[in-house]
């Protein structure tokens, strides 16, 4: 199996002024492009071949099991985003949001301070839990849900200083307060809703 790059689901230029073109094409076009082409030199004659990603992200370790997770969590990161700015979580998932973190804003504030306490490079996670709680899990480098096991991961954001330093510099802070203007909370409730019903 040959694995691809996505294409993104907005132009390049859709998303400023929260994150620039040139952040896109070279976090899209060249980071995201890198992992895929070394994924694809790595797994050539060895048993992961004809793997999916997730099966790759299960079972191996090592630069195949960092490139491929870096495609998933990537792929995911894409679809989290969207130029319809300023959305809000909406029916079933705003319900559990609530329930699970007292307010959106609560919910906002803790994701963020967990965004700001990862260590170097990493992502953040909204994640539904085996018992169809919500939680935020932070993983470091390419670590993902499906590598830490036991939940399924709703929004990812990605915290490695590629994917903000062109527009906010050193400031995840500022990156993040971005992140949530364009988060795709329709798309977020849509993966919620697919694995709770």
């Amino acid at each position: 199996m040959k694995h691809t790059l996505i294409e993104l689901p907005y132009a390049t230029d859709a998303l400023g002024p929260y994150m620039g073109k040139q952040t896109l094409e070279l976090h899209w076009g060249k980071h995201h492009r890198g992992y895929v082409d070394k994924l694809n030199s790595l797994i050539q004659g060895t048993e992961y071949e004809n793997d999916s990603l997730e099966t790759i992200i299960q079972k191996s370790r090592g630069a195949i099991f960092n490139n491929a997770a870096q495609i998933w969590n990537h792929n995911l990161y894409w679809h989290c985003m969207s130029p319809d700015f300023n959305q809000r979580p909406e029916g079933s998932f705003y319900d559990a949001m609530m329930r699970d973190f007292g307010s959106f804003e609560n919910f906002v504030t803790t994701f963020t301070q967990a965004g700001l306490s990862t260590f170097g490079s990493g992502w953040v996670w909204l994640v539904l839990k085996s018992d169809k709680k919500l939680d935020i899990l932070s993983t470091p480098n390419a670590e993902n849900p499906i590598s830490e096991g036991g939940c399924f991961a709703l929004l990812g954001c990605d915290v490695w200083e590629h994917a903000y330093y062109l527009d906010t510099q050193n400031n995840r802070g500022l990156y993040l307060d971005h992140f949530f203007a364009l988060t795709n909370w329709a798309y977020v409730a849509e993966r919620y809703r697919a694995e709770t019903s």
